[in-house]
């Protein structure tokens, strides 16, 4: 439990910095990486997701997205099927940013991993999905 402890400390102090660095609050670098993320999954995503993953209201959700509009991070955009929905995207702005603050710690994470073999990473990916999931039910 005490590695455990201090993965998150270390985590929420890369986020600290990560959010030092793109002077923007907790909340708005989490739905900016929540984007990233999906975006690399191939899937759009609505305000109504990004309320959801944020536990966060519809208002509160609306005032995010404008911050992130305003500063040229993300567009609102008809859904491609939905023409009654939207979906939020990243700017082109937004991902050179994300991968300018988070490139490096993100290179330098994969480095501390290539000391593990496949199974090894394995084994640690099933025990961080298990403690995830823990969190969460």
């Amino acid at each position: 439990m005490e590695s455990v402890r201090a993965f998150g400390e270390s985590m929420d102090r890369m986020h600290g910095g990560v959010r030092d660095d793109m002077d923007m609050n907790a909340t708005d670098v989490a739905a900016l990486r929540m984007l990233v993320v999906r975006e690399r999954r191939g899937e759009w995503v609505s305000p109504h997701e990004i309320a959801a993953q944020l536990s966060i209201s519809t208002a509160s959700t609306t005032k995010l997205l404008d911050r992130l509009s305003e500063r040229g991070h993300v567009e609102r955009r008809p859904h491609p099927h939905d023409g009654r929905g939207r979906i939020v995207v990243l700017t082109d702005l937004a991902r050179q940013e994300f991968s300018t603050h988070f490139g490096h710690r993100m290179r330098t994470m994969r480095a501390a991993m290539e000391d593990f073999d496949d199974d090894e990473l394995r084994a640690v990916i099933r025990f961080m999905d298990q403690v995830g999931t823990s969190l969460t039910d």
